[in-house]
């Protein structure tokens, strides 16, 4: 075959991997090293301008200053000091192309990839990676904080987020009730795996194996010593303090210990972005909340070698728009807005693409959403264009036609 010929071939594939994957990744560090993500959701729409793409001396600007960083000729809102110590361990996508502007669909789409549809619902990032990586110890390999995770839909129960609703509180549901000693709670699970099997050998049904998986990931979690992952109260007071005592603040420092403990897609949900008034107050608000602890993050990792190992990505639905209503907030702005990546991998102390001078579009290197997906994909060495098969057979790439971000890579 001619290489003009394989080149131009739809669909052309080399060792499992699209050819136009192969040309994005031309000049890229070689072999990725990333097994576990750390995805921190902002829901309601960060504004992209107050945090990582200042504009100062323009009218857009609003109240925040930028500051200088660790990496040269970066700077960053005012809102992040302690986090703009560690930029040179991270990177700045500035110029993301968006095209949904209302929350549930925006939301869809950069949590899975797809615009969304009344026909289907596609998993989102972490189910996916939950599905092509191989599960590590006990812990179940996707865990959710501070708020629930896109459904694994079409990629079954095993894919399913362990939803923690407070970092560091007890999970009631990983204990016996009560008054059940250990030998009593273990008859009970035999006498309910006995009827279970019984039933499922005169049925067939994909709830009943969805609820066996469930159940039986619940009672290994229960009786492994590697829960402690989860108990933040033997952590030093220092290091809690560190991070913040905050509900953010535990929710990275929980992540830490999770990946740690072999977990491979923790994501940490925080919410109130939606700043239609008063949006400076409250954007001065979550700095207090994320700056701390994303830096503590970033510097712990970095010191016990997982940095290299673990993607550590901020995303939000969209961006908040430049000009400030009359409300002193910003609404919804889809166009253009950012995303903030560190370890994993990528060259840290470099930002892609840019907007124009006011931060209405994007200026250069549009990128797309779906471009993040691959991104993430490529860091831990998953194909995206890889189908898998939905319960009617029809067959679904993992992610919506994106391209990995060669850069970061360089």
């Amino acid at each position: 075959m001619s290489r003009r010929a394989m080149l131009g071939a739809t669909g052309a594939t080399l060792l499992g991997l699209q050819v136009r994957h192969l040309l994005a990744y031309a000049g890229t560090a070689g072999e990725q090293k990333a097994e576990h993500v750390i995805l921190f959701w902002n829901g309601g729409g960060m504004s992209h301008i107050d945090t990582w793409d200042p504009k100062p001396g323009r009218p857009t600007a609003g109240e925040f200053l930028p500051i200088d960083t660790s990496a040269e000729g970066v700077q960053i809102s005012e809102i992040f000091p302690e986090l703009s110590k560690q930029m040179h361990h991270a990177a700045l996508i500035r110029s993301i192309a968006g095209t949904q502007g209302a929350h549930g669909q925006a939301t869809y789409n950069l949590q899975t990839s797809y615009t969304q549809t009344p026909n289907i619902q596609h998993p989102g990032i972490g189910s996916v990676v939950t599905h092509e990586k191989q599960k590590i110890g006990d812990l179940p390999a996707f865990v959710s904080i501070s708020g629930r995770a896109r459904k694994a839909s079409y990629l079954g129960q095993r894919c399913e987020a362990y939803f923690v609703p407070r970092p560091g509180a007890q999970d009631p549901y990983l204990a016996f009730p009560e008054g059940i000693t250990r030998t009593r709670g273990d008859r009970r699970l035999e006498i309910l795996s006995k009827y279970n099997n019984r039933y499922a050998s005169n049925k067939q049904a994909a709830a009943l194996t969805a609820t066996e998986t469930a159940i039986d990931d619940a009672v290994t979690l229960m009786r492994s010593p590697a829960l402690e992952a989860f108990e933040l109260n033997t952590v030093p007071t220092t290091t809690l303090n560190r991070y913040g005592d905050t509900t953010f603040g535990r929710g990275a420092l929980l992540a830490k210990r999770l990946i740690e403990t072999g977990v491979r897609f923790v994501q940490v949900n925080r919410g109130g972005f939606d700043t239609h008034s008063n949006n400076f107050p409250a954007m001065r608000g979550h700095g207090q909340a994320m700056d701390s602890a994303l830096a503590s993050l970033i510097a712990d990792l970095h010191e016990n070698g997982m940095l290299k190992k673990t993607l550590i990505i901020m995303l939000s639905e969209f961006g908040r728009t430049p000009k400030i209503n009359m409300n002193a907030g910003r609404d919804h702005w889809p166009n253009v807005f950012s995303c903030f990546l560190a370890g994993g991998g990528i060259q840290g102390g470099q930002v892609i693409g840019s907007s124009d001078a006011d931060g209405f579009d994007p200026h250069d290197r549009p990128v797309q959403v779906a471009d993040l997906h691959a991104t993430i994909c490529h860091t831990l060495g998953i194909d995206p264009d890889k189908e898998v098969l939905t319960p009617l057979q029809r067959p679904m790439k993992l992610v919506d036609n994106g391209t990995p971000v060669s850069e970061l890579f360089s």
